[in-house]
């Protein structure tokens, strides 16, 4: 069983550690492996944020006058702790700004506990008691962090668990399984049966010798649910309990076989546990439920039949795989006969920077052609057993219409349409620079440096994220990454090209904003950047392609 652990952590290497991290840091499991991290992060945090002149109080002083009825002197702690960050963050490093933008007032109305104040104060004028208002606070915080340790941190190991064991069988497996229970709309069954299991564990954690047993009774049950997340939680307690009983002592025997990886773990400060173990000890427990469900079947052990996602521990068969996905064995077949008859000055400019010179009929069928192996892709990885068959599954996602659709923001962009994009994309931007200052200021302004309702700046970025960033569109992460990238560069250097014509003079400075560089780029401002620009490439710009080529040529 570790021998084929070993194998499917090297196959899923990355994939298995990025969840084993997300679930680290939310608390789920491998908690333990990060508290170096935290630590040094806390003491980074505290050092370049807050400085040597950081206030004694906290937010927790500024809760605890709120809690007392005291909001007013509440509401001046907070001030005076937010003034002292503020001034703090101008003796420290200029990049991590507080006094100015979104991120800074938000960053300061957290720690200096403002927030809590403004809705204290709120509340109070709502219901004119500060006993109603403390409860209601009280009653909401506490929903809050019941709901999201309920709905995602209690409810990460079924995910994990999935993941996990598809990655036994299949080559791939696809970043977008984690959202694998909301595709079969069991998040809540899977919820609900997790948070049993902890109840029934609290309790039985009172007999001491009764929570140690327990432990290894409910320990299938993740595994259970991530493999049929629509059963129900007495029968998937029941189906744990029945199929650990007698094997409890080698769970706890194959779990202490990790002890020298426990203490390897405590010897890195928890690293060898962040980039191996944690990994390691999970695909070798999906190993062992593996053979825990083969003693059950062999036993006989009742309701084992709910357990019935066959493909999740064997690849299909031919015909199977030829039943389900006949349509798109037919379209690669298809696509693989595809002849590409573009020139080869116009691939050049079409693939590198997609961009049409002339929308000839090769053109459109090319594009045609890539549209088809995008949306395929996906499904072509389980007509060739390389992942997870969903048509095949038992559960509801099996039964997503099958047809194949045009994706449009894989399109090439004509010359004429890029033309139009940046007069369009440069006119949006003056609005969206017009309204910000009209209601910030209540005056109307002209944000553009040229004669008419244009800002040039928006449409340059806009059109070279659709044409140098256009090999990356398949993978969502790294377009928004590189978005960040492009308009930060385009950013930064206009400032300083602008500058540097008009003798010093600065057309816009973000010094004061948390995370800036120089003043010249902000993070927030790369976030709305980054977000416009994934609007642009997979909505706005299709759609304005769409109309834009209804228009005659000459």
């Amino acid at each position: 069983m570790k021998k084929q652990a070993r194998q499917t952590v090297k196959r899923h290497y990355a994939l298995f550690l990025a969840i084993c991290l997300v679930s680290a840091f939310l608390g789920s499991e491998f908690s333990d492996s990060i508290k170096f991290i935290k630590t040094y992060s806390t003491q980074f945090t505290h050092a370049a944020v807050s400085g040597p002149v950081a206030t004694s109080k906290g937010v927790v002083d500024v809760a605890e006058d709120i809690a007392a009825g005291d909001t007013e002197s509440g509401r001046k702690l907070s001030k005076k702790i937010e003034k002292e960050h503020i001034d703090a963050s101008k003796k420290q490093n200029p990049a991590f700004g507080r006094s100015r933008g979104v991120f800074a007032q938000i960053l300061n109305g957290v720690t200096s506990g403002s927030l809590l104040v403004t809705l204290a104060s709120g509340m109070n004028s709502l219901f004119g008691s500060q006993n109603v208002t403390l409860a209601i606070l009280l009653v909401l915080c506490l929903a809050a962090v019941l709901s999201f340790w309920i709905l995602i941190v209690n409810t990460f190991a079924v995910i994990s668990r999935r993941m996990f064991l598809e990655g036994r069988i299949y080559r791939k497996v696809p970043a977008q399984r984690v959202l694998f229970l909301l595709r079969v709309k069991k998040w809540l069954r899977a919820s609900k049966t997790m948070l049993t299991v902890s109840i029934f564990q609290f309790l039985w954690s009172f007999t001491v010798i009764g929570g140690i047993i327990k432990k290894y009774s409910y320990y299938l049950v993740p595994y259970i649910m991530a493999e049929t997340p629509s059963i129900k939680s007495r029968d998937a307690i029941q189906l744990s309990r029945e199929m650990m009983n007698g094997h409890k002592w080698q769970c706890f025997l194959f779990e202490m076989s990790f002890l020298g990886w426990w203490l390897l773990e405590l010897m890195t400060l928890g690293l060898s546990a962040v980039f191996y173990s944690n990994a390691y000890r999970t695909a070798a427990f999906c190993e062992y439920y593996t053979y825990l469900r083969n003693k059950a079947k062999e036993k006989g052990i009742p309701n084992l039949e709910l357990l019935n996602d066959k493909y999740l521990f064997e690849k299909a068969d031919e015909q199977a795989i030829q039943s389900a996905y006949g349509d798109v064995l037919q379209i690669i077949e298809a696509a693989s006969q595809f002849k590409d008859r573009r020139t080869k000055l116009s691939r050049f400019f079409s693939d590198y920077l997609g961009i049409v010179l002339i929308n000839t009929e090769a053109e459109k069928e090319y594009e045609r052609y890539q549209t088809e192996q995008l949306h395929i892709q996906a499904m072509k990885n389980a007509a060739d057993k390389d992942s997870y068959p969903t048509r095949l599954s038992m559960m509801p996602e099996s039964k997503k219409r099958r047809r194949i659709e045009t994706l449009h923001y894989m399109r090439r962009y004509t010359l004429w349409s890029l033309t139009l994009l940046f007069f369009i994309l440069s006119f949006l931007g003056w609005i969206w620079e017009v309204s910000l200052h009209l209601i910030a200021s209540g005056v109307f302004t002209n944000r553009g440096i040229l004669h008419g309702p244009w800002i040039p700046i928006y449409g340059a970025g806009g059109t070279l994220i659709l044409t140098l960033l256009n090999k990356l569109r398949q993978i969502p992460i790294l377009e928004f990454i590189s978005i960040l990238a492009v308009c930060g560069c385009v950013e930064y250097f206009t400032s300083v090209f602008l500058e540097t014509m008009h003798h010093g003079q600065r057309w816009w400075d973000y010094s004061g904003y948390f995370l800036n560089i120089h003043g010249r780029v902000c993070a927030e401002g790369l976030l709305v950047f980054g977000i416009g620009g994934l609007a642009i490439v997979y909505v706005l710009a299709p759609f304005l392609d769409n109309m834009i080529q209804r228009l005659q040529p000459n």
